[in-house]
């Protein structure tokens, strides 16, 4: 089988029906080796014979889709001079658009002897053990499949893991369980639509490693933070086959979920990837060119600048890093249809120099790119280089994960002192974060759980983490929980203190679904999920981490689906604009009262120990529409807040309304039935507000 030139681009392996196209760029490289694998692992090597703006290809006819191959990379081995070439070592195409098969971790997979990591190069060939990528056929029915397009402000994000929200889901074929398919199984949707999100964030799923320190352990990389290919779904997520089946089957899920008007957000680890630092394993871009794909270190080219914690950074400055960036974003809309990005340690791609710079390349590309441009981006505003915190500093087409909202959540429902003022500034979108920057409300990505801490129950459950099962001595995840055992001061009885977390967690629910923003919802937290204690489940691939069905609270999964109903009737609670704050046709958009009745005072804001307030939200006229039409109207509400430990009598200000009809309170475990006959009151005339709960109530006359 003659190879011929075939083309430079597009890169990585591309199936047109008669032979396959391979490129491959490396400006270090002076021979690049491609290798093809027969069904018994049989390799065969052919030099790719021509080169185009350090860009290798060639095409060989009659290479069908399914098959296996590498790259075999030969140039300077000079870590000291930031090269790391090494032939003896099977690499992974960067593009690769499938990858079959899991490491067998030994020596072979290092560029140097493990006992000597100075010391000469490891020439052990690595082939056996490594994986392997796999030639992939783009064609595929997508049928009349159209993404919801969702407005924002319209958005409730689920983040979910796609193997832990079925592993142990009883009405999913066992064959199914834990993969894309079972994600699309009726029942697994039929929970999403019933619980009413529109979006479902999906941890980690491109192609990522399982860690040689994790197995050694007898541990696993379960959330997936290790990328190792960046257009490839896990093959571990499959349950139809790894030579390229995963594909069209990622591509099945996401006709399924568009169907049911859920979108498809993914989270994606652009910031670094499995290589780890000088001592990590060469799996690909290491010794395809190590230079151009990572930051080296200032002054010892041998490390790594590492702005993530993980040993390494992408080198987000050099062209073909971000083009391998951006061709993966556009591969993931184009052919895989998915409808957004959650940005893993966005800051590190944004950083130039050293600094978080707003007018990075990244930036740049993303704001002229005419696909990645109009789909949902989110970043996670920060990493763990000096600097690295940038909440409220992405620019306009982006909206971010809150760590602020969560923060300031948390301390209000702990009963922690001094926090009435920015409460009210989290529950109202963070106009101080975000309208400076030109943006809506939307830019909020309020949430309060999130994969990385503790679920909702432990969070209102314990005061300090246990990650004993970890392997570090405890050592890893959040310090501790600053102490929720005021949550339930004066609890006389276990039963008490069960009810009492119980109504922390409707409490935290529906501060979430009725705080202007875009709401995230943890997977599991409507069920009660338990991780018993361990807040960093990043290893726990088991029962810890797994969504339990069959032990959910039915009665909190009845109080998050009537939440998220009651958020989707009522524009009220997701305005496009922000609060003016001032009359406007004679009454404001919104007010703030304290239980006395009058309206917030300086005083009332800044006072050390006040735990509770009201606020008049006006739905007379809303900027609620998202096709530029004329304001729509909506019931004007009150919500209710009291953080004390004990209950408090409030007075409903007479100027905003004379009769109020309570919608909710979670101080009861059930929330309201349909036909329920809801109490009136009459402002002015008090009425007692249970101790650590939430009402809202409803304008009647």
């Amino acid at each position: 089988m003659q190879i011929r030139p075939g083309r430079s681009y597009p890169l990585g392996a591309t199936y047109d029906g008669a032979g396959t196209n391979f490129a491959l760029f490396s400006e270090v490289a002076t021979k690049v080796e491609l290798c093809l694998f027969d069904d018994e692992g049989v390799e065969t090597r052919h030099e790719l014979p021509d080169v185009t703006a350090f860009v290798w290809h060639g095409y060989l006819p009659n290479v069908p889709d399914g098959t296996r191959y590498g790259f075999r990379v030969h140039g300077p081995d000079d870590p000291v001079a930031g090269h790391r070439c090494n032939p003896s070592k099977l690499l992974l195409d960067p593009y690769s658009k499938a990858v079959e098969g899991d490491i067998d971790w030994n020596e072979s997979m290092y560029g140097h002897r493990l006992s000597d990591p100075d010391g000469p190069a490891n020439d052990d060939d690595s082939g056996p053990s490594a994986q392997r990528s796999v030639v992939v056929s783009p064609y595929f029915d997508w049928d009349d499949d159209r993404p919801p397009r969702t407005p924002w402000h319209e958005t409730v994000v689920y983040e979910v893991h796609v193997k832990g929200f079925t592993a142990c889901h009883p009405s999913v074929p066992e064959e199914l369980r834990g993969t894309y398919a079972g994600l699309a199984t009726p029942e697994a949707v039929d929970h999403l639509t019933r619980l009413g999100v529109t979006a479902v964030e999906l941890l980690p799923v491109h192609e990522f490693t399982q860690d040689h320190r994790l197995v050694e352990k007898g541990l696993r990389n379960y959330w997936g933070y290790n990328s190792i290919c960046y257009l490839a779904p896990h093959h571990e997520y499959a349950a139809t086959g790894t030579r390229g089946q995963q594909v069209q089957e990622f591509k099945r899920m996401v006709r399924t979920l568009h169907d049911a008007g859920i979108e498809v957000i993914l989270d994606v680890v652009y910031n670094h990837t499995a290589e780890g630092n000088h001592l990590g394993p060469t799996l690909s871009f290491k010794g395809i060119d190590n230079a151009a794909y990572y930051r080296l270190a200032p002054g010892d080219r041998r490390r790594y600048t590492d702005y993530t914690g993980t040993g390494n950074t992408l080198n987000t400055r050099h062209p073909n890093a971000l083009q391998l960036l951006m061709d993966s974003l556009r591969y993931w809309v184009t052919e895989m249809h998915v409808d957004g990005f959650r940005f893993d340690l966005a800051s590190t791609l944004a950083r130039e120099l050293h600094a978080f710079d707003r007018l990075s390349a990244f930036f740049d590309l993303i704001q002229q790119d005419p696909v990645v441009s109009q789909v949902k981006l989110i970043a996670e505003p920060w990493d763990v280089g000096e600097g690295g915190y940038q909440v409220g500093g992405f620019p306009a087409q982006w909206s971010e994960w809150n760590g602020k909202y969560r923060d300031t959540v948390r301390d209000y429902w702990r009963g922690q002192p001094a926090t009435l003022g920015e409460f009210a500034l989290r529950f109202t979108g963070s106009s101080d974060i975000y309208e400076p920057t030109g943006r809506r409300p939307d830019a909020s990505i309020n949430f309060v759980t999130a994969h990385d801490g503790f679920t909702l129950h432990d969070l209102v459950s314990f005061n300090e983490k246990h990650n004993e099962a970890n392997a570090e001595g405890n050592r890893d995840g959040e310090s501790h929980n600053r102490s929720w055992n005021c949550g339930v001061e004066g609890a006389t009885d276990d039963d008490e203190v069960l009810e009492l977390r119980a109504r922390q967690r409707r409490n935290i629910l529906a501060t979430l679904l009725l705080s202007q923003g875009v709401p995230m919802l943890l997977a599991g937290d409507e069920l009660g999920r338990t991780q018993h204690g361990n807040n960093n489940g990043y290893c726990q691939d088991n029962e810890v981490s797994w969504y339990d069905w069959q032990g959910a609270d039915l009665a909190l999964l009845e109080w998050t689906r009537w939440l998220l109903h009651l958020r989707k009737e009522h524009p009220t609670f997701r305005r496009r604009q922000w609060f003016e704050g001032r009359p406007s046709g004679g009454t404001a958009d919104i007010g703030w009262f304290s239980p006395g009745g009058s309206e917030m005072s300086e005083q009332d804001w800044v006072a050390g120990f006040a735990k509770s307030l009201g606020v008049f939200l006006n739905g007379d006229a809303i900027s609620g529409r998202h096709d530029g039409g004329d304001p729509v109207t909506d019931h004007s509400f009150c919500v209710l807040f009291n953080a004390h430990h004990e209950p408090l009598d409030f007075r409903l200000p007479q100027q905003w309304g004379e009769r109020w009809s309570i919608v909710m309170d979670t101080a009861e475990r059930l929330p309201p039935a349909p036909d329920a006959d809801h109490r009136s009151v009459e402002s002015g005339d008090p009425f007692e507000v249970s101790s650590r709960s939430l009402v809202l109530l409803r304008r009647l006359a």
